[in-house]
């Protein structure tokens, strides 16, 4: 099932997941931020798709600005999205999975700037966010260990996607984000793909609050 505002893209997607994969696919228009539309949309995965067990919060933003100028109503848009909507996603989710007496999987899609500063963007909003999303997951990996749902994130390095291909598409921003990572290049969204099936999978059943790095190697430096 997937949720994005754009119902027109996300509708695209499915049609694609679909006949690639031989899979059922659902997608509904929404704003994961819209608090009381969280419980809804669960039903309504449950009566089309049964127990949901695999949950990915992937929603974010990452707005620009001098810190010194940055707007409260920007900083707030941006933990709304990605603190606050993984949050109340994850808890619904837990109640159900808890009530029922079912395992499952929480992946948080964080990013390398919940460790480090940007030296390529001004990501006041962005950078502390992250940071709150990761360690969310540890903690929720500890809260919900007793009840086998393991809580696991990624974060991902430079990887051209519609948040980032604005800057990438400066010759000079793309190459500081390539000089700064060891294998010289960046990510593709595809290679993010094997670690959120890693982590959805019975090979990683007995990891729980880690970070997975998927970043050419940006933080070894």
């Amino acid at each position: 099932m997937l949720v994005a505002r754009r119902g027109d893209r996300i509708e695209k997607l499915a049609a694609e997941l679909s006949s690639t994969y031989a899979v059922r696919c659902v997608a509904i228009a929404g704003d994961v931020t819209e608090t009381n539309t969280l419980d809804p949309l669960f039903d309504r995965a449950r009566q089309q798709l049964g127990t949901i067990d695999i949950l990915v919060n992937n929603a974010g933003i990452s707005p620009t600005g001098r810190a010194e100028r940055f707007s409260r109503e920007l900083w707030d848009d941006t933990f709304a999205l990605n603190v606050t909507a993984p949050m109340m996603l994850a808890q619904r989710f837990a109640r159900r999975l808890i009530k029922e007496k079912q395992p499952g999987r929480i992946i948080n899609i964080t990013s390398i700037l919940a460790y480090l500063g940007s030296a390529v963007y001004r990501l006041s909003a962005y950078t502390a966010s992250k940071a709150a999303l990761a360690n969310l997951t540890r903690q929720l990996a500890i809260e919900w260990a007793p009840y086998n749902i393991l809580v696991n994130a990624i974060a991902p390095g430079w990887i051209p996607t519609e948040a980032t291909e604005g800057g990438i598409a400066e010759p000079e921003w793309r190459k500081r984000m390539e000089d700064f990572t060891p294998m010289a290049r960046l990510g593709k969204p595809e290679e993010i793909r094997g670690a959120v099936v890693f982590l959805a999978s019975q090979a990683s059943s007995y990891m729980t609050g880690s970070v997975v790095s998927v970043d050419g190697g940006y933080q070894c430096w």
